[in-house]
């Protein structure tokens, strides 16, 4: 083969290995891909890389007034003294995050389906976007309906509901013979989540609870029955049953899917380097863009699940940006929890940035 044909072939396999590059990482919804084009690297926007920013003239998007908070969310009426916590902007690092425009998002979701899937997470959020559109669009009419499993908001002007379905592991937790069974491999309730033209989902939180908490006395995976397992690989386990589900049942032409990262908590001080703290008092967020104890491992679980999955799904990274909010949670300025409340945040407050970042991966 001659000099100028080799020359064209490895042009060609390294033009084809880029190609293939960039359809997996749009294929996956990945927000962080850096790749070649023509010979100059093309840098997309990373969102979720950056840091908070302290702006005293900005102030919360809504209240209390707002009808669609949970009292367990509602720090300042429920006594928080301060304030600052709602003067952090985030400012990703290599892009402006567009303003949130509830007008705009009604306008172009108008007659559409959204639904938040998951845990007390998803109901953080789901609170938040509807009082962050209402603020928006305070005339028009909303309706809320309200039940155990399935409640809604409906902003009956423009046709948008924004559902929430509660269901902490994804899969299913059935009564059998044995007791109450967490079965890894089994979706029935994903019937309800068909339809949709958003889906948001999330889980982790309760992989972990034990004791008096834990809702589940065996785990199942097909005919095996199970008193305990190491819950990293329980929740390995539940989210490729989740994957599944998503590869088999979602037609992306219709409907888009994110996935909303791990939520971090704050009851260990020295993850912050401060060990005998909590997130109580704390009143500011820490500085940098880099958060002391790292990544939780259940972070590495969504990463290597969604990495094998045949549909897009889009990670909605909220993890390090959320771990440097040691400030904003409910701490004590719960209106239904007791003690210290370190899992969960205030609203106003944080998940109103998680919004304004699913906002600006769908219009961006």
């Amino acid at each position: 083969m001659g000099f100028e044909l080799k020359a064209l072939f490895l042009l060609f396999l390294h033009a084809l290995f880029m190609f293939l590059q960039e359809a997996r990482a749009e294929h996956h919804g990945f927000h962080n891909v850096s790749i070649l084009r023509n010979g100059k690297q093309v840098s997309r926007c990373n969102l979720f890389q950056g840091k908070w920013v302290f702006d005293a003239s900005i102030g919360p998007l809504y209240g209390s007034s707002c009808p669609f908070i949970d009292p367990e969310f509602d720090c300042l009426k429920y006594g928080r003294p301060d304030k600052q916590y709602l003067k952090y902007a985030w400012k990703p690092d290599s892009c402006n995050l567009p303003r949130f425009n509830g007008l705009d998002f009604l306008r172009r979701w108008s007659g559409k389906k959204i639904m938040f899937v998951g845990d007390s997470l998803s109901l953080n959020m789901w609170n938040s976007l509807a009082c962050m559109i209402q603020a928006s669009v305070p005339n028009t009419k909303a309706s809320l309906a309200k039940k155990e499993t399935l409640s809604s908001v409906t902003f009956q002007d423009y046709g948008v509901t924004l559902f929430l379905y509660r269901t902490p592991y994804l899969v299913d937790l059935v009564k059998e013979d044995v007791g109450r069974v967490l079965r890894l491999d089994s979706i029935s309730s994903g019937n309800a989540w068909k339809g949709m033209d958003i889906l948001v989902f999330n889980s982790w939180h309760w992989w972990i609870h034990a004791g008096k908490s834990q809702p589940w006395d065996y785990l199942r995976e097909g005919t095996n029955l199970f008193k305990d397992m190491d819950r990293l690989t329980a929740f390995y386990k539940g989210l490729s049953t989740w994957a599944r589900w998503v590869d088999l049942n979602v037609d992306p032409s219709r409907t888009k899917v994110f996935f909303q990262g791990i939520s971090p908590t704050h009851y260990q001080g020295k993850e912050w380097n401060q060990p005998k703290k909590n997130c109580y008092g704390e009143l500011e967020p820490l500085s940098g863009s880099i958060y002391p104890a790292g990544a939780p491992p259940a972070a590495s679980v969504v990463n290597k699940v969604l990495s094998t999955m045949k549909k897009p799904v889009y990670l909605l990274d909220i993890t390090t940006l959320s771990q440097l909010r040691k400030d904003a949670h409910p701490s004590a300025y719960s209106g239904e929890r007791g003690g210290n409340d370190c899992s969960h945040w205030c609203l106003p407050g944080l998940p109103d940035t998680w919004n304004q970042l699913l906002y600006a991966a769908l219009i961006m």
